[in-house]
């Protein structure tokens, strides 16, 4: 665990536990195989570090950190701290890898001893590029990250940039979506562990793929969380769990655990963007809010490590500020997830009007969230009861800050039976949207096995070893799906491990023609978007949306029109200028002066202006 003094220039090889060389205090020689131990825990009177050599007594500092260097320990010692007269032996809340279980001693680790091979990585920027989320879990059936390793190719083809994978920290239990983490610097094991995880950013890096890695800082999970027993480290409660104290006594060491967590997945694991859940529930009074110093020190480790790092937020708040740059008074976010556009698209495709969709059933929704980002921007939203959001400068915010997508763990994990778009609509109609997402001025994102329509659920699971805990998820989640509408019935057991299986991918159905058919319409579009630089333009002030009750939609791309047909019937879709070629389709059109007519649930992408050469 990295203390005060690492970071004024004597910082550990990695937090937890470390070998250092040099002085004691005193002018003592300090051998060089000594480990030093460090934790923070202001408020004990007695701090022991336990080794399988015995208990060790360790020092206190003036800020609370409590320090001792052991010349007997070996290089992958299991450790765990004793505060007080507590009996109960507790990992380290700064712990690199967890072996066994978040309830288990911590295990040291050596970041420097993995041989990298991408000393010419780059990086990859945000803009122009497709996103593809993932389950490390459920992405291949041994879901580990090695097995994944062996599809990362499979992305590469589809024309994939960045590869965000869902929460990799330790949680208890061997299946779970990862939100429920108690450890944040330490791997899951069941995953692969640590060194497995670098694997597989390495080899991301080898075929060009950048790496963003989903964390949650907003609350911890209801096993294993330890923190508030060596320090002030939480304060009150949100939805899911104990939220941080970002902001009251003792909050300066609380901050500097997620800033600390953060640069060391950028540093130590090589990530290229981190996407921050739920901020909204971070409650920060500070003048400098957490997300501002996070991305300023963010930004200062990417000059010195001469590539690109991203920061992602997911919020609630339709708040411009959000990814509005420092300089300009805004929290310094590269971007944020936008469930406004996908609501608006959801309930276009499927007609659903339930719970927080009622609002986007609005007429012309679709066109004015595709316009504006945000259909709540300072409008009433009759799910909060409220006004809601703010407007977006469309003059002074590119497009590039905000991810489109027609699907995500959320937007699929949390229905009932973990229901994919592919289920509720029809394949022709799932590609129009994907036709939208991937042609909009904004960073489109695919939710993994989405680009063949994949036929499994992707389902809500956990699996937490203590009984009562396992019973209060199980109830806990029929009771909200009640709240929605769900009969108890369509509500999978969430602990039962086959409701874990049947969420994973089905990489056979790539064999099988209509899969394969989307799949290749999906290679297209993004083939498409490379090629043609219009496609990617973030300008959200230079993109104009046409649409009609019909439904269908135009969306302008410089010379580009993308004319897609949701409605159930043929449709002929005036134009402002003369169709000259038909670069994609996905079924047959005919073009007409200023005019394409095409069939139900289709699209097409038009170029306007006649080739030079003809």
């Amino acid at each position: 665990m990295d203390g005060p003094a690492d970071r004024q220039g004597d910082r550990l090889a990695e937090p937890g536990a470390g070998r250092v060389v040099g002085p004691l205090p005193g002018g003592a020689a300090r051998p060089e195989d000594c480990v030093r131990f460090a934790v923070w825990a202001p408020e004990r009177t007695r701090v022991l570090v336990r080794l399988d050599s015995g208990d060790h007594p360790m020092s206190r500092d003036d800020g609370g950190w409590w320090h001792a260097s052991l010349p007997d320990a070996p290089g992958d010692v299991d450790y765990a701290f004793l505060l007080d007269d507590d009996p109960t032996p507790l990992p380290d809340p700064r712990s690199a890898r967890q072996p066994n279980g978040v309830h288990g001693p911590s295990r040291r680790y050596d970041h420097a001893a993995f041989e990298w091979s991408d000393h010419g990585w780059t990086g990859r920027a945000l803009p122009g590029s497709v996103v593809y989320e993932l389950h490390i879990g459920t992405f291949t059936e041994a879901g580990t990250f090695d097995a994944a390793v062996e599809r990362l190719d499979h992305l590469v083809d589809l024309g994939v940039d960045l590869v965000e994978v869902m929460p990799v920290n330790s949680f208890d239990g061997v299946a779970g979506w990862g939100y429920d983490g108690v450890l944040w610097g330490a791997v899951h094991e069941p995953y692969g562990g640590p060194t497995a995880f670098k694997r597989l950013v390495d080899a991301c890096h080898a075929r060009g793929l950048g790496v963003v890695l989903d964390v949650v800082y907003n609350h911890l999970g209801p096993s294993g969380a330890y923190l508030d027993r060596f320090g002030p480290y939480f304060a009150g409660r949100n939805d899911w769990g104990p939220g941080l104290n970002l902001d009251g006594a003792g909050s300066d060491e609380v901050r500097r655990y997620v800033v600390d967590n953060a640069l060391g997945w950028f540093r130590d694991f090589h990530v290229d963007g981190l996407r921050l859940d739920a901020v909204h529930a971070l409650v920060d009074r500070r003048a400098t809010h957490l997300l501002e110093e996070l991305s300023a020190e963010v930004d200062a480790l990417s000059a010195g490590l001469r590539r690109p790092l991203t920061l992602i937020a997911e919020s609630d708040l339709n708040d411009p500020a959000v990814v509005t740059a420092r300089e300009a008074g805004g929290r310094g976010i590269a971007a944020q997830w936008s469930d406004d556009l996908h609501h608006s698209l959801h309930v276009a495709l499927t007609g659903e009007k339930q719970g927080y969709y009622a609002d986007f059933a609005a007429p012309g929704a679709l066109p004015a969230t595709l316009r504006g980002v945000f259909f709540h921007a300072g409008t009433w939203s009759s799910f909060r009861g409220r006004t809601h959001g703010r407007k977006v400068d469309t003059a002074r915010i590119p497009g590039h800050r905000f991810l489109a997508y027609l699907q995500t763990h959320d937007q699929v994990g949390n229905r009932a039976a973990g229901d994919r778009i592919s289920a509720l609509v029809s394949p022709d109609r799932q590609l129009c949207a994907a036709a939208i997402v991937l042609c909009s001025p904004y960073t489109p994102m695919l939710f993994m096995g989405e680009e063949w329509a994949a036929g499994t659920p992707w389902q809500f699971f956990a699996s937490f070893p203590d009984p009562a805990l396992a019973e209060a998820v199980r109830t806990g989640r029929r009771r909200e799906f009640g709240e929605h509408g769900w009969g108890e019935a369509e509500v999978p057991d969430p602990m039962d491990p086959a409701t874990f299986l049947r969420s994973k991918l089905n990489w056979a159905e790539l064999a099988e023609p209509r899969h394969r058919e989307v799949h290749e319409l999906y290679r297209e579009l993004i083939a498409l978007r490379r090629s043609r630089s219009e496609l990617a333009d973030p300008r959200l002030d230079r993109f104009v949306v046409d649409a009609d009750e019909h439904p269908w939609l135009v969306l302008h791309r410089g010379a580009l029109r993308v004319v897609c047909n949701l409605g159930d019937t043929e449709a002929r879709v005036p134009l402002d200028r003369e169709p000259h070629e038909v670069l994609l389709a996905s079924a047959s059109v005919e073009l007409a002066p200023a005019a394409v007519t095409l069939p139900a649930a289709s699209f097409a992408v038009l170029d306007t202006e006649p080739d030079p050469a003809d």
